[in-house]
């Protein structure tokens, strides 16, 4: 699977109404939802309502249906196996609501970057946030660690594509470590050498 196929890594140009909104308003929108989503939902078909509201944005943005299901289908063995944990810990019920919601809010995050280029946002989060750079707040940092933060995301279901095939190709299937330990240690050597190119450009003290 190529990077252009994994979440948050990919754009689909186009001229609807998610794409001309601005993006501050579609980040704040996004945030609002989140926490929205975390808090309200109480029952399975609250969440479904939910997760069917933001399949209509889908639609109104244009976003075509093999598009929306590559940005979905590499976190959905993740989201099965929290389900089958919550159901364990929770009953089915509750397993359902926080699955389906935690499924309607990657969607929308997923949402904001096919829509928005990760350079449109860094600019409107940084002119937006310009008057608190004069209290002191240092708004390039924050623009560049959001941006970095949803780019980080793509990179790290690619490096967990990367040890799935490296860990079927050495017939240990069922081995967590031989899938956790080459993740977390490429995961870590990436987080090095981005933040040493970062320390030579001058953009971290």
């Amino acid at each position: 699977m190529s990077l252009r196929e994994l979440p948050l890594g990919v754009y689909v140009p186009g001229d609807t109404l998610l794409h001309r909104a601005s993006p501050t308003a579609k980040f704040v929108a996004l945030v609002v939802f989140i926490i929205l989503v975390v808090w309200l939902p109480t029952q399975p078909w609250h969440a479904l309502g939910v997760l069917a509201g933001i399949f209509g944005f889908y639609a109104i943005a244009g976003i075509p249906v093999d598009t929306a299901w590559r940005q979905v289908a590499p976190v959905l063995p993740i989201m099965a196996f929290l389900g089958a944990f919550m159901w364990w810990q929770n009953g089915w019920m509750n397993m359902l609501t926080t699955l389906v919601g935690l499924i309607a809010t990657f969607m929308a995050a997923t949402l904001l970057t096919l829509t928005t280029t990760i350079e449109e946002l860094m600019e409107a989060l940084e002119s937006n946030m310009a008057p608190l750079a004069r209290i002191g707040v240092p708004v390039d940092t924050i623009s560049l660690a959001i941006a970095l933060t949803i780019r980080q995301i793509p990179l790290l279901f690619n490096t967990a594509n990367e040890s799935l095939d490296a860990r079927k190709a050495r017939g240990a299937n069922t081995s967590l470590l031989a899938f956790g330990t080459p993740l977390v240690i490429r995961s870590v050597r990436r987080a090095q050498l981005t933040g040493e190119a970062l320390m030579a450009r001058g953009a971290v003290d």
